[in-house]
């Protein structure tokens, strides 16, 4: 069952070394984070689930202590997801990099912690199968759930601006903070994938493993720097 969730954004610009100078810009956005990772470790889970969106090469799961890097973006920084010894042929898509920095930076210990990179055209009934099987044994479950919303809401955003962009995170906000599957579950995979919003396929999953949880949501953040939405919420 699913006892509690993290909601968080992915952006390497989390990571300081990753930002460099910009990196003050975004210290409320990394405390959040990490509060929203605090909350997973007071709910006493059996296992973590770590996910987030992932190209062809990332999807699928990965096992705790697999590695991960931001060397592609010139900063020697490597990660773990978890603690243990190197597990796994495959580096970490970049959003469960992001995911294992932040572990990092809690010292998590509080339970086994297992990645699932998901596709971006994973459609929305297929998410909310995923999010029942994870959830589908007697084990206390928690979720950390990667990603990001659009990427449309300025001039300067990668994806430039759409005037659907606004109103679509305003509904996704509403639906993490308020724990709305049902809202989470309406999300339009179509538009999300033209406003470059990557966070919509594990938020789905996320509707579909909270199912009759009974959680209730806070969100922790809310806010579009760079012209991409990014959102934090816990689930309890």
């Amino acid at each position: 069952m699913l006892v509690a969730a993290a909601v968080c954004p992915c952006p390497p610009l989390l990571v300081p070394e990753v930002a460099s100078g910009a990196a003050p810009e975004l210290d409320g956005l990394r405390a959040a984070c990490l509060d929203a990772v605090a909350v997973l470790a007071a709910a006493r889970p059996d296992r973590l689930v770590v996910l987030g969106p992932a190209d062809s090469a990332g999807q699928g799961t990965h096992p705790q202590g697999t590695a991960g890097s931001f060397r592609d973006l010139g900063v020697d920084v490597d990660v773990r997801l978890g603690h243990g010894d190197p597990a796994g042929d495959r580096e970490l898509p970049q959003s469960l990099a992001v995911a294992g920095w932040l572990l990092g930076r809690t010292d998590w210990a509080a339970a086994p912690v297992e990645g699932l990179g998901v596709g971006d055209t994973l459609e929305a009934g297929r998410c909310l199968d995923t999010g029942r099987e994870l959830v589908a044994g007697d084990d206390r479950v928690a979720l950390l759930v990667m990603g990001d919303g659009s990427a449309c809401r300025t001039l300067k955003a990668p994806g430039y601006l759409d005037d659907r962009a606004e109103g679509f995170d305003a509904e996704a906000a509403r639906a993490l903070g308020a724990a709305d599957t049902g809202a989470l579950a309406a999300l339009d995979a179509e538009l999300a994938h033209e406003l470059k919003a990557a966070g919509r396929a594990p938020w789905q999953i996320l509707a579909g493993a909270a199912e009759g949880a009974g959680l209730k949501g806070e969100l922790l953040h809310d806010d579009a720097p760079y012209g991409v939405g990014y959102f934090v919420a816990t689930w309890s």
